[in-house]
């Protein structure tokens, strides 16, 4: 990963099945496979990925690894994205579990999206959490946040919206159900209508072998 080119790879017909939100005509991309069940050694991307949800509370030094990994996610977006789009589409990131106010705001996917190219690229909080919730990570299986509770806590941040996007991105770190992005896209194409609106993702989820276990 820190060695190759880096370049996205879409969901089509292949992978689909993986993510049930995922409907006809969305435009979906990811970077790297993580594979569920399995810590942080297993992989270097469940490395990073590991790295990039340690709490803000976390320790000096665990937040070092953090940090080190919102700059690793940033330049291998940068790889991966190319100039044209960037120099007329709006990145959205996708908004952190908890609100502003909370201790434990978390905004690693904007500092990642003003990374990728700092002060040359369109990066805005178009959408809002209105509510702190429990992060999709931390839930008992099971117990996965909905859509419509989603886009019931989401509003959009009308001192942002203009002047209107032509071209959006969610951008998220992990892929797994697609219920963010769903969400996301509901109430973005509620608001902005003519915009063409895509997803690109860190790493969506994968699972083990079963001769792994």
């Amino acid at each position: 990963m820190a060695n190759l080119p880096v370049r996205f790879t879409q969901i089509d017909e292949t992978n689909r099945g993986d993510h049930p939100h995922f409907r006809d005509g969305d435009q979906w991309a990811f970077l790297f496979e993580k594979t569920s069940g399995r810590d942080f050694s297993f992989s270097e991307t469940n490395n990073l990925i590991s790295n990039l949800k340690k709490p803000v509370n976390a320790s000096q030094a665990q937040l070092n690894y953090k940090a080190g990994a919102i700059r690793r996610c940033a330049a291998s977006l940068r790889q991966a994205i190319n100039d044209e789009w960037l120099d007329g589409g709006t990145l959205v990131p996708i908004p952190p579990s908890k609100v502003l106010s909370d201790p434990l705001y978390d905004n690693r996917m904007e500092q990642i999206c003003n990374l990728i190219r700092p002060n040359n690229v369109d990066v805005r909080n178009l959408v809002v959490q209105n509510q702190s919730m429990i992060a999709s990570h931390e839930r008992p299986p099971g117990t996965r946040i909905t859509i419509d509770e989603l886009v019931a806590s989401y509003s959009i941040d009308e001192s942002l919206a203009e002047p209107h996007p032509s071209a959006i991105a969610v951008v998220d770190d992990m892929l797994t159900a697609g219920t963010h992005y769903r969400s996301m896209h509901t109430v973005l194409s509620q608001r902005f209508p003519q915009a063409y609106i895509c997803g690109l993702f860190i790493a969506r989820r994968v699972f083990p072998d079963e001769d792994e276990f």
